[in-house]
């Protein structure tokens, strides 16, 4: 006879009280992880408006996303998110929303740098040193249709890999990892559990799942010295 999945030797009148699985600590140790990444990048994410920045844009996913590198208030973004235009809004976490300029694109790594008009800014440091390994644990911090401060995690899928840029350059590099991203992510970063920005979130591949792509944060700093 099939034990139920109660059966351990006593009659079912005489169980005490059930009580929860203990959480692994596997699980505390990457709950942790994410938390600790979140909570050092998180100030420093903000969304991108151009145009009408309304209630509609909101809805149709309008908002790009993007990171502040400096207090002074550069900001790291996609070229796509800003391009055909010279001025933009850029909206924080804690509810400020101010003017902010393109001072810088690369349409061939689909990179551009803002700079908004505020200072003393929290902000996000790029690391470029320690390099990417399959496997490790990355975060996705953005504004996925509007959705504002909005955490995926995932792992590097692989690392090296090519993405044939708007322009049909190929952008050398390129992180793939499983984070998920849905429109709105394009601009915000790829952090490690440390919350150092190790990439720039700018495509996925609509008719698959867990298969996202970053600009390495490597090219992103070759950028903005």
């Amino acid at each position: 006879m099939l034990d139920s999945p109660s059966d351990d030797g006593r009659d079912s009148g005489d169980l005490g009280p059930i009580e929860a699985a203990a959480p692994s600590d596997e699980l505390d140790a990457y709950s942790r992880a994410v938390v600790g990444a979140v909570d050092i990048v998180g100030p420093a994410v903000v969304s991108i408006y151009v145009g009408d920045a309304g209630e509609a844009a909101r809805a149709r996913g309008g908002a790009g996303s993007g990171v502040v590198v400096t207090p002074d208030g550069y900001i790291l973004t996609n070229e796509h998110v800003v391009q055909r235009v010279e001025e933009a809004r850029v909206a924080f976490v804690d509810g400020r929303s101010v003017p902010a300029v393109v001072v810088g694109r690369d349409p061939s790594t689909d990179l551009a740098v803002l700079r908004a008009q505020t200072a003393s800014l929290p902000y996000a440091m790029l690391s470029t040193a320690a390099p990417l390994r399959a496997g490790q644990l990355v975060v996705a911090v953005g504004n996925p249709l509007g959705f504002e401060s909005t955490v995926t995690a995932g792992v590097v899928s692989a690392i090296g890999r090519s993405l044939r840029s708007r322009h049909g350059r190929l952008i050398e590099g390129v992180v793939q990892h499983t984070a998920a991203l849905n429109p709105g992510n394009s601009g915000g970063p790829l952090v490690d559990a440390r919350g150092r920005v190790v990439g720039v979130n700018t495509a996925i591949i609509a008719t698959a799942q867990g298969i996202g792509f970053a600009v390495p944060a490597a090219t992103a700093q070759m950028g903005t010295d």
